[in-house]
C-alpha cells in the first residue's frame, strides 16, 4: 500500500517540482511513494558550507523519481551519495590540444554524474531550473539520466532497454538525431535540443531526456521518432500531460 507524503513534504514537492501538478492523481501518488523511498535510501551530503534540509532532499528526489514513474529502473541501484553545492563548483578537467598535448585545469560545473557512486549538483541551478521549466533544462533530470545510462556498465547513450530487439531502432534513431544536432551546432544554427547534447552520445541522451519531460509536445512534433524511442524506454508519455 502506498504511503501518502506527509503534508509538510507534499507542500515542498508541490512547490518545487512543478511537473507533479501535471500528473494524474494516481501518478502523483506513485511519485510520492518513490520520493519517500529515495529519501530513506539515498544519503545527501552538503558541500561548500551548504546544510542539507528537507527542501533540498525532496526537490532533488522529486525530479529524480520522475524518470522512474514507468518502473524501468530499481531506484538507481549504483547510486550511493548525492553531493550538493550551494552554487556552481570547480572541478578538475583536462583538454587535449590538436598537437596531442594535454593541459590540466579547473572548470565551473553545475552537475555531474559518476558512473559508480555519486551525483554532484549545484543547488542554485537546481532551483533556477525548477523555477523556469519552459527553458527545457533541468540539471537533476540530466544527471540522473546519466545514472540510468550507466546502469549498463558505462554511460554511452544506450541504457538498458526492455528487449534486445529494441537496440537496433534505438541506435538508428538516436544516432541519426545526434548527428543532426552535431551538424546544427557546427553550422551555428538553432535547435530544439540543447546544443550541449552534441558533446557525446551520452550527453545527447541526457539532453533529450530533459526535453522529453519538459517540452514533450515540441519534441513529439519536431522529432517524432526520438520521442517514441524515449517513450518506449521510460514507459511514459508526458505529452498527454501537456495537452
Amino acid at each position: 500500500m502506498l504511503r501518502p507524503l506527509p503534508p509538510e513534504w507534499e507542500a515542498i514537492v508541490e512547490g518545487g517540482v512543478s511537473y507533479r501538478s501535471r500528473l494524474p492523481s494516481d501518478k502523483q501518488d506513485d511519485l510520492g511513494a518513490l520520493v519517500q523511498v529515495f529519501v530513506d535510501e539515498k544519503p545527501f551530503e552538503g558541500c561548500g558550507g551548504l546544510e542539507i534540509d528537507d527542501t533540498i532532499r525532496l526537490t532533488i528526489a522529486g525530479y529524480a523519481c520522475i524518470l522512474l514513474l514507468g518502473g524501468q529502473s530499481d531506484l538507481y541501484p549504483k547510486l550511493r551519495t548525492i553531493l550538493v553545492y550551494p552554487h556552481a563548483y570547480w572541478a578538475p578537467c583536462s583538454d587535449r590540444r590538436p598537437d596531442g598535448t594535454v593541459s590540466e585545469g579547473l572548470q565551473p560545473r553545475v552537475g555531474e554524474s559518476w558512473t559508480f557512486g555519486n551525483i554532484v549538483l549545484s543547488w542554485e541551478d537546481v532551483c533556477r531550473d525548477a523555477s523556469h521549466p519552459g527553458r527545457g533544462r533541468n540539471v537533476v533530470l540530466h544527471e540522473f539520466a546519466h545514472q540510468l545510462d550507466a546502469e549498463s556498465g558505462v554511460a554511452r547513450g544506450a541504457p538498458i532497454l526492455p528487449a534486445a530487439a529494441k537496440y537496433a531502432d534505438w541506435a538508428r534513431v538516436l544516432g541519426r538525431e545526434y548527428e543532426a544536432l552535431l551538424s546544427l551546432v557546427e553550422q551555428d544554427k538553432p535547435s530544439l535540443l540543447d546544443s550541449y547534447g552534441a558533446a557525446s552520445p551520452a550527453e545527447f541522451f541526457a539532453v533529450a531526456t530533459e526535453c522529453f519531460f519538459l517540452k514533450p509536445l515540441d519534441l513529439r512534433a519536431r522529432h517524432r521518432e526520438l520521442y517514441e524511442q524515449l517513450a518506449m524506454y521510460y514507459r511514459q508519455n508526458p505529452a498527454e500531460y501537456f495537452q
